[in-house]
């Protein structure tokens, strides 16, 4: 699933893009996909609209229109919002089309079929996306190890289950749970209720550089994420633990290994996270 990273780099790529174009089109051909307003509204009231810019909003990728109004996105597990010229072939599993006065087509394709579309009219109150129950963002000037040890050291889960609740942090995902945790040396299983405040602050201190330099390298690409030009992202051979199961690690050697901690894959060094 793209995580905060890949939504912020989509969000940066499609910007010069999409900024100052108007929707003169849509097509949908897949209405499972559009989950707020009908598919009949949504196309009605979207057509026409100007594009002013890009924003992120833990995973969700907001397109702000001149009205105000706002075009929300979730990719979920493999979806793609791809901008490109109108004559370039369809990729598959494309299922809703902008067509844009500047020659371009803004594309939603999903594999898997689990993204979600809305849109947000400026007058409305946003209690159909799940957005008005995320937390703080990682780089709000409020997070740090004192919010999260406030958030969850009186819970009793595991503190990869922890750092994932969106309702904590938004946007950190499964890729740099494992991340995180690895740069803080804390075993994934963990409760919440026995982190000492060295370990908090460890913690905290890691997630925005790991997400930063993520953003750096364009996000992390395994199978279907691509930014918002269609490439790839070069993140992958940085990461230290996700996905290395079986590898030696680059800090001790010790083999990294693979359980799963509140239904989730998670990798860890036993050796570094003990």
């Amino acid at each position: 699933m793209p995580e905060l990273p890949e939504i912020e780099t989509v969000k940066r790529t499609l910007a010069p893009l999409i900024s100052g174009a108007s929707i003169t089109a849509c097509r949908i051909e897949r209405p499972q996909l559009i989950k707020h307003p009908s598919p009949e509204d949504f196309s009605a009231h979207i057509v026409g609209q100007k594009i002013v810019d890009t924003g992120r909003r833990g995973k969700f990728l907001l397109i702000n229109l001149q009205s105000q109004d706002t075009l929300i996105a979730h990719l979920r597990m493999t979806g793609r919002m791809l901008c490109t010229p109108r004559e370039y072939p369809l990729l598959p599993h494309t299922h809703v089309i902008f067509e844009l006065d500047n020659d371009r087509e803004l594309r939603f394709a999903d594999a898997r079929r689990f993204g979600c579309l809305w849109l947000k009219r400026a007058d409305e109150e946003d209690d159909f996306t799940g957005i008005s129950r995320l937390g703080i963002e990682p780089f709000d000037d409020r997070f740090g190890p004192e919010y999260l040890k406030e958030k969850l050291s009186s819970r009793k889960v595991t503190i990869k289950q922890g750092i994932l609740d969106q309702s904590v942090l938004a946007g950190l995902g499964n890729i740099y749970a494992d991340e995180v945790l690895f740069a803080a040396g804390v075993d994934p299983t963990r409760k919440t209720d026995t982190i000492t405040n060295e370990e908090w602050q460890k913690i905290a201190e890691a997630i925005p550089p790991i997400l930063l330099s993520s953003i750096a390298n364009n996000g992390t690409t395994f199978s279907d994420y691509l930014d918002g030009e269609g490439h790839k992202g070069n993140n992958m051979p940085f990461l230290q633990v996700y996905k290395r199961t079986g590898m030696p690690c680059n800090r001790c050697g010790t083999t990294i290994m693979k359980i799963k901690v509140g239904g989730r894959g998670t990798h860890f060094c036993p050796n570094c996270q003990k």
